[in-house]
């Protein structure tokens, strides 16, 4: 009973100190600009297709690299609560924030299409998967980062190792052909991405773990002493002289 009376106010921590601020602005700023491609794109009898949707959500994939941050990172060991308690929440709370703005731009770019248009529409669910892995890719280096001796610089790291891990994986000869539509099927694609997010899911969580001692690395000598390497031996006191 302790220990659920206590779930409110951590939840009120993790909630305070969510990067609200860098999330929001990278989800509205690809949004707004998604918006006035449209209306360009309406007053010109234009169509903006998926590839533009891509474009505009990358924003919001470079704010959620500064998401998964632990506060007190050194400290992790004495808090109370493990350590992945605070970034999983700060990633369950971002989740709906992208998925809102993920099903917005879809919906922004589909009102570009006339209603009479000529063929069936592309498939959204490739796009909706493609869009997870890519949130999943960035999350697992946002992680990683956050679990080294760089954490201070967070975002600024993952922001654009997550970016080249998503370009290599688009432009890449050996799985462009896997991970983009056509040439593969809009089922392959999906289940490509699916797969790609899934794997990148389980190494943001084992990056998470508390047991990844950063700091501390002790070298000990092989006289079997203990005392690690380099350190210092310390004078015997002089024997106390006798009276007399």
């Amino acid at each position: 009973m302790h220990q659920l009376s206590s779930l409110p106010r951590l939840g009120r921590h993790i909630a305070a100190t969510m990067p609200w601020v860098t999330l929001l602005t990278g989800c509205l700023g690809g949004t707004a600009l998604l918006a006035v491609l449209a209306r360009v794109a309406g007053a010109s009898h234009g169509i903006l297709d998926q590839g533009t949707v891509r474009l505009t959500f990358l924003p919001a994939i470079a704010a959620l690299a500064f998401v998964p941050r632990t506060p007190g990172q050194p400290l992790t060991q004495t808090l109370p609560v493990p350590g992945w308690v605070s970034t999983t929440g700060h990633l369950l709370l971002a989740a709906p924030v992208l998925a809102v703005t993920c099903w917005a731009q879809l919906a922004i770019a589909a009102h570009t299409t006339p209603p009479r248009a000529v063929g069936h529409p592309p498939a959204v669910y490739p796009v909706i998967a493609q869009l997870a892995a890519w949130c999943a890719i960035t999350a697992a280096a946002a992680a990683c980062v956050d679990r080294s001796r760089y954490a201070d610089l967070g975002g600024a790291i993952a922001g654009p190792a997550g970016l080249a891990a998503i370009a290599l994986a688009w432009y890449s000869p050996v799985t462009r052909t896997i991970v983009t539509g056509p040439p593969a099927a809009a089922h392959g694609v999906t289940t490509a991405w699916s797969v790609v997010a899934a794997g990148a899911l389980g190494l943001a969580g084992a990056a998470m773990r508390d047991r990844w001692h950063r700091y501390s690395r002790h070298r000990f000598s092989r006289t079997g002493s203990g005392r690690p390497t380099g350190q210092r031996r310390e004078p015997a006191a002089p024997a106390p002289r006798s009276a007399g």
